[in-house]
């Protein structure tokens, strides 16, 4: 590894022994520095603010030091030292996917042939290791599933707290998925739900749902999930155009419920980072309001982008169906995975219980689990 400098001091390059080159700005380094006034120790948090950056800052001197880049610089003539490491997992000198929709490395999209990510309940709940692939798993997937539970009231918020919490709704801590009379929610009969992404009409929309069985008698009845990042990816290869409205405008979704309940929201259905990252997908047929938002000249080639959108979802090539069994779960990243159920029958009985929760729990949990593992192996 080498360093080096640019004339002026506002740029550092380290080149690889790979011939690999990457560069940092001098501002860049000064305001992420790691030294103990520039970040508090144990949480890490920047106690400077950029006006606290010299406008005119530089580097003077950099040099590496077995697997340290030492830098100082100018005009304060502060020392700080940088892990290779750190640099290289935070560098930004790289051309990046300048094209809509990519998607980063950490997840991957799947279809029909996706082996199931299944965890044992036991295993998840003593041992770390599990727990962490558990998470990593969701957090790849966007879906798992979790096996030999206990089939009783309440172990679905158990569940929940192995990594975060739960996030209540209109509909309660938790709600029960199961025939109703006069339902206030479609969910709550035994008709077939076409795949779909949980309560787009809130903003913002709880980024994972859970599902838990405690009982499973009925005929049919199966549980679907799709990878809404490979619907779209799938769309945006069979109709550019079509992605690029679905992507471009904004949809419309609103749900009202009992008394005092009257949900709304404006998203797209797929939705992309300002560098054009896939990031959320909001899907759901039943809770749709009547588009406002898109010209009147792209308005029928926006329905015929849904249409196409909707018939991808609902190939069976895109579904990975499973049947629940009494003490078996999974969650889903809403923001990601749709959901949806094959009918069912009114002989015999059919009851799961539901909740919503963050994914922000579930990624801290996994880091802190990653970072603690670590450490234990070194």
């Amino acid at each position: 590894m080498l360093v080096s400098l640019s004339k002026d001091g506002k740029i550092l390059t380290l080149k690889r022994s790979d011939d690999v080159s990457l560069r940092f700005h001098a501002i860049w380094l000064r305001d992420n520095a790691l030294d103990p006034e520039t970040r508090a120790p144990g949480n890490g948090q920047r106690l400077i603010t950029i006006h606290d950056v010299p406008q005119d800052v530089s580097i003077s001197q950099a040099t590496i030091r077995d697997d340290m880049v030492d830098v100082t610089f100018s005009p304060e003539d502060k020392a700080v030292s940088f892990p290779v490491s750190w640099l290289i997992s935070n560098t930004y000198d790289q051309s990046g996917d300048a094209h809509n929709g990519w998607l980063s490395n950490d997840k991957e999209s799947w279809d029909e042939s996706l082996q199931v990510p299944c965890f044992e309940w036991t295993h998840v709940l003593e041992n770390p290791f599990e727990r962490r692939n558990w998470l990593a798993a969701i957090a790849r997937f966007g879906f798992a599933k979790l096996t030999g539970g206990p089939a009783k009231d309440g172990a679905l918020t158990d569940q929940v707290e192995l990594f975060g919490f739960v996030r209540e709704t209109n509909y309660g801590r938790h709600f029960e998925v199961r025939t109703e009379l006069n339902p206030t929610n479609l969910a709550y009969t035994g008709l077939g739900l076409q795949a779909h992404t949980d309560n787009p009409y809130r903003d913002p929309a709880p980024t994972l749902q859970i599902l838990y069985c405690l009982e499973n008698s009925a005929e049919g009845g199966d549980s679907t999930v799709v990878d809404g990042f490979r619907a779209a990816q799938r769309l945006k290869q069979e109709n550019p155009d079509g992605f690029a409205l679905l992507s471009g405008y904004p949809a419309r979704f609103e749900y009202k419920g009992s008394a005092g309940v009257a949900l709304r929201s404006r998203r797209p259905m797929i939705e992309l980072s300002p560098d054009g990252e896939l990031i959320a997908i909001r899907f759901n047929n039943r809770s749709s309001a009547p588009f406002t938002d898109i010209p009147f000249d792209q308005m029928e080639a926006f329905y015929a982008a849904y249409r196409q959108f909707a018939s991808i979802i609902d190939d069976p090539k895109m579904a990975v169906k499973f049947k629940l069994q009494p003490g078996e779960s999974f969650i889903v990243d809403n923001t990601r995975v749709l959901h949806g159920r094959v009918g069912y029958s009114g002989s015999g009985s059919r009851w799961l219980q539901g909740c919503y929760a963050d994914k922000d729990g579930l990624l801290s949990t996994l880091a802190s689990l990653n970072s603690e593992l670590a450490a234990a192996a070194e």
